[in-house]
């Protein structure tokens, strides 16, 4: 069994502030590795589709999910899809399985009246929020039942098709920098990465 509160300390470090939504995520994600009894990613053997968008609750909650599931933008098992949801979908690669968790509407109304909320809206920075309205909400986050705040999912069979890792690299004719291969674009007879393809003549 994972348990989030075994990363709140950390996540908090990596996040930045103290604030209720990354702990949340941490509970979330954590929630969806119990339901599908797996472990935190070390590779590429767990992927986290987000339905998170750019909104700073939505990023706390996402920063949480990734503490807990080790899905990263830097191991590539992460993808954002922008329906500004406070939901995700855990896919357990090898086993070809998933779950979807989401915050319960009934919560997610409430959270948005929480004195934090409050403080946010009126143009405060989270890192600037008294640990006297931050610490008691993330103490209760911390120790709600999941029932009370998560809306959990099936498990599901889900194939997610990978393409296969690059090791090959080639220099751009134009700005000479190197880029992995398939990414190199044939443009007149000559290999140029992404960024060369665009530039105005």
């Amino acid at each position: 069994m994972v348990d989030a509160s075994e990363l709140l300390e950390a996540g908090i470090s990596f996040h930045g502030h103290k604030c209720p939504a990354m702990p949340l995520g941490l509970r979330a994600g954590a929630a969806a590795m119990n339901i599908l009894d797996v472990q935190r990613a070390r590779d590429k053997e767990l992927h986290v589709i987000s339905e998170t968008g750019r909104g700073h609750a939505a990023g706390c909650f996402l920063d949480g999910i990734m503490m807990a599931t080790g899905c990263t933008y830097g191991k590539s098992n992460i993808e954002k899809r922008y329906y500004n949801k406070m939901a995700f979908t855990l896919i357990d690669v090898p086993r070809r399985k998933a779950v979807r968790v989401a915050l319960r509407g009934d919560f997610f109304t409430r959270m948005l009246q929480s004195p934090f909320i409050e403080q946010r809206k009126k143009g405060i920075a989270p890192q600037d929020i008294s640990p006297e309205i931050a610490d008691p909400l993330i103490a209760n986050v911390m120790s709600m039942p999941e029932e009370s705040f998560l809306q959990i999912g099936p498990v599901t069979d889900y194939t997610l098709d990978r393409e296969p890792g690059v090791f090959e690299a080639g220099s751009c004719a134009r700005c000479g920098e190197m880029a992995f291969v398939n990414k190199l674009q044939p443009v007149e007879g000559e290999d140029l990465c992404i960024p060369c393809t665009k530039v105005e003549e």
